[in-house]
């Protein structure tokens, strides 16, 4: 099995929760802060919290520093697809 096949693998298997499949598509269609994450999902922010930090581990979101408040996005491609496809 090459590199490619375990990077692919792991955005699977990231994107394989139900809230962080919400949580991708909700920042495909734009940027949001954890805030915003939280009404739409529908956890508590610490749950989202720990969400995100899955999502960023896989190379999957980004984040950027505004202020307190940190607005995340889609960074990768290939979830972006993937989620777009099972919509």
């Amino acid at each position: 099995m090459n590199t490619s096949h375990r990077k692919k693998a792991e955005i699977l298997k990231a994107l394989g929760h139900p809230i962080r499949f919400c949580i991708v598509e909700g920042l495909i269609a734009g940027e949001q802060n954890v805030a915003t994450m939280v009404n739409c999902t529908g956890v508590p922010q610490p749950t989202v919290s720990q969400h995100l930090n899955i999502l960023k581990a896989a190379g999957i979101i980004e984040g950027v520093r505004d202020g307190t408040q940190i607005h995340y996005s889609v960074v990768n491609k290939d979830a972006q697809q993937i989620v777009k496809a099972l919509k």
